[in-house]
């Protein structure tokens, strides 16, 4: 596996601890110079390589969030407390303001209607159409629904001997974690994941964050996430922020210290159109040590709101456009 602290284009440290962020930009570098050049499922092309690994530390309400551009963190986090709600449709998002999982659903009703509506007029018409919205804006089974309401099947006694049935309500992996993390901490089993191989065919986009798994020790909680698939340009500062935030909320309910995350990558990649982006961000250097504050203790790990989190004494430099692969 390859290790993005060991590459032989990282820059040297200008310090004697080099920058939490250092990693993730060697590793960009890495795969911009070195990287396998692939056609990819969206037809753009990228560069990629099989196997990378980064880790950060959590103490001191340290959160990981990329300095070298500004980061929509509250993006981030309005993300992750949809898939604690278990929707699936993306009109919760819109309501408010979070376009990010806009563009497959609008591919899809542009191809099957011929439709070439406009993304604003898509989304106006799923704030204002309970129809359109049902049609439209629901992605399938994707990450919220395998998270709290896993397929359950029971025993249906009057279908048969030996048949089953789908349960109204499904299995609850988060609910199933917190009360693990609680009462037995030493298990190796303190996991979940999105990656349902019989629900596939029927997500808008399989699960690319899609295990993760939690360790305590010494009164610490320390999560990881495997990523079979990474936009490292895009997607990965979400990613790495959503591990980092969950982490911490999960430790906050079961009365644990947050300690460090660990990211794993399958394919880590990078778009062959993102070059604008890689040249830039790579032409940066990292600086600052943001915080992450959790404001209160809700009664459930269900009941957080976007209010309750605070990033403090982040001052990135300025944002980097770049078009996402559908």
């Amino acid at each position: 596996m390859l290790s993005s602290v060991s590459l032989a284009e990282s820059a040297p440290p200008t310090s004697a601890s080099p920058h939490y962020e250092q990693q993730y930009l060697d590793l960009m570098r890495h795969i911009w110079n070195a990287g396998d050049e692939r056609v990819d499922r969206t037809g753009v092309g990228t560069r990629s390589i099989f196997g990378a690994t980064m880790r950060f530390s959590l103490g001191d309400d340290a959160v990981p969030l990329l300095t070298t551009k500004r980061v929509y963190w509250k993006v981030a986090a309005r993300e992750m407390l949809w898939f604690l709600s278990g929707d699936t449709s993306i009109r919760p998002l819109v309501a408010q303001g979070v376009h990010i999982w806009t563009d497959w659903p609008l591919d899809r009703y542009r191809r099957e209607t011929g439709d070439m509506i406009s993304m604003e007029d898509f989304e106006a018409r799923i704030l204002a159409d309970d129809a359109f919205a049902q049609a439209w804006g629901d992605l399938g089974p994707v990450y919220g629904r395998q998270w709290v309401n896993w397929p359950h099947y029971e025993l249906a006694p009057e279908a048969g001997e030996g048949l089953y049935r789908r349960a109204a309500t499904g299995h609850n992996q988060i609910a199933t974690l917190v009360d693990a993390i609680r009462n037995n901490p030493g298990s190796r089993r303190l996991l979940f994941t999105g990656w349902n191989v019989d629900e596939l065919e029927g997500m808008a986009l399989p699960p690319c964050h899609m295990t993760y798994q939690f360790h305590v020790s010494n009164g610490r909680l320390n999560g990881l996430l495997f990523q079979r698939s990474c936009d490292l340009g895009l997607g990965f500062s979400f990613n790495i922020f959503g591990l980092a935030l969950l982490t911490r909320m999960l430790a906050l309910q079961c009365d644990l210290e947050a300690g460090e995350i660990v990211w794993q990558g399958g394919d880590v990649h990078l778009y062959l159109n993102h070059a604008d982006l890689v040249e830039e961000q790579l032409s940066r250097t990292p600086s600052g040590s943001p915080k992450l504050k959790i404001l209160r203790r809700p009664d459930t790990i269900f009941a957080h709101r976007i209010e309750n989190f605070v990033v403090e004494d982040y001052a990135p430099q300025r944002g980097i456009a770049a078009p996402v692969a559908v």
